[in-house]
């Protein structure tokens, strides 16, 4: 049985006539991944954990999506072949699962036809999975909304299943169909289920697929050679095996005339949720969170209230972590109005190294688009400023990543020189990164 708890970091005090309020609120589960049916065990044969503990039948599913169109040549197919071998041996028996291979078009590697659009993974269908994969071939182009159609007739085959993942592989641009037909399928997918998105090589575009990604609650990230896929597939599905918690939202209750600016989710990655509330009840908004293992995760909200008259005092926000109708986790998020400036003029720790964490991010991404239209003063600002907001904020590993792209004279003043010869490997590298932040330690 996974538990959750939930606390709040914040200044809870407002000047005269203050009205916005901000508050970190972090959530934490423990049982999750005990509630998660199995786990990988021992390397087994090929240097693969084996999955010998079992899901309960038809409770998870997970589908593999394989880039095969022709810029990944023998090599890259290959090596997505022993990838997807890799997450095949991670996947825990009795969950549901599907090979699926994407170029222009998609079609269902495994199971084979009669077979169902998902089977239940066991010894005989793990070893029929692996030899279906090592079919695969390289031609065509890429087209990865229809891959992620497909994805989804394939889950909504069983509505019954509630943890439902998938993991995407891609190494070039979405060529083979429009920016709008694209963005429409991802749509459709949304709340059907979590996609983990990965680029292999440096021909594909960050932003295109971290648009995938960030629409179906998942992660981006880049693999800089067709070699190292296999370690990455199998943590990825390593992880999604650990999440024994399928759908939790996190729901903020408002008082009336009051209005909720915004939820973020600050850590371990940065991720607006703000637009993807939904009504709960007339003062309440349900934002999805996804599913969960034993993690804990970090929450801006920030809320507008009717300004009081000074010492009073006023419930801002009620947040919850809830699984289905019932509220697991809350924390109070509370206001009261002060003349001493003592108490109003501070800020707290998490708010603000937060805050500077969600404008370095901005600032990485505006930098690096202006430096690949050739905009080099715009792109030296923005990444000098990334420098800058890195050193504040103490996040040493972005400022490792930075000095690849630009020579750093000065970084508290954020003064940077555009780097000769930086590879868009480094670029991309630091793109992906730039959502990924450093826990503020309480």
């Amino acid at each position: 049985m996974a538990d959750f708890t939930a606390e709040v970091f914040q200044n809870e005090f407002l000047p005269d006539g203050g009205t916005d309020l901000h508050a970190i609120v972090r959530i934490t589960s423990s049982g999750a991944s005990g509630a998660a049916a199995g786990a990988a065990g021992p390397a087994g044969a090929g240097g693969y954990g084996t999955s010998p503990s079992a899901a309960a039948p038809g409770s998870s599913a997970e589908v593999i999506l394989i880039d095969t169109s022709g810029s990944m040549g023998r090599r890259g197919v290959a090596a997505a072949g022993e990838a997807a071998k890799a997450a095949l041996h991670e996947i825990v028996d009795g969950t549901l699962f599907a090979v699926v291979s994407g170029n222009g078009t998609a079609q269902i590697v495994y199971p084979y036809s009669h077979q169902g659009a998902l089977v239940a993974m066991s010894s005989q269908t793990r070893a029929e999975a692996v030899r279906a994969v090592e079919g695969l071939r390289a031609n065509g182009g890429t087209a990865m909304g229809t891959w992620l159609s497909l994805a989804r007739q394939i889950f909504e085959t069983v509505p019954h299943v509630t943890k439902r993942h998938a993991i995407l592989l891609t190494d070039g641009v979405n060529e083979g169909e429009t920016p709008a037909s694209l963005q429409a399928a991802v749509q459709s997918c949304v709340g059907v289920f979590q996609c983990d998105c990965r680029g292999v090589g440096d021909q594909w575009r960050v932003e295109e697929v971290r648009g995938i990604a960030s629409a179906l609650l998942g992660s981006v990230d880049l693999i800089p050679a067709p070699e190292e896929m296999a370690a990455e597939f199998q943590a990825m599905m390593r992880a999604s095996m650990a999440r024994g918690v399928a759908n939790a939202e996190l729901r903020v209750w408002t008082p009336q005339g009051a209005e909720l600016l915004f939820v973020r989710q600050v850590s371990p990655t940065l991720e607006d949720l703000t637009s993807r509330g939904t009504q709960f009840n007339p003062l309440t908004r349900s934002f999805p969170t996804g599913a969960w293992s034993d993690e804990s995760r970090d929450y801006h909200v920030a809320v507008r209230l009717p300004a009081r008259t000074l010492g009073q005092e006023q419930l801002a926000a009620r947040v919850q972590m809830a699984l289905g109708p019932d509220a697991v986790a809350q924390a109070l998020v509370k206001a009261k109005w002060s003349n001493d400036d003592a108490l109003t003029t501070r800020i707290d720790p998490a708010v603000a190294a937060y805050t500077g964490q969600t404008e370095l991010a901005k600032t990485i991404q505006e930098g690096l688009a202006a430096k690949s239209a050739g905009q080099d003063d715009i792109a030296t600002s923005k990444l000098g400023r990334a420098v800058q907001l890195a050193a504040q904020t103490g996040n040493a590993e972005m400022t490792t990543r930075l000095r690849k792209v630009v020579e750093i004279d000065d970084e508290d003043t954020g003064t940077v020189r555009l780097k000769k010869g930086a590879s868009k490997m480094d670029e991309m590298s630091l793109d992906t990164a730039s959502t990924k932040t450093s826990r503020v330690r309480r």
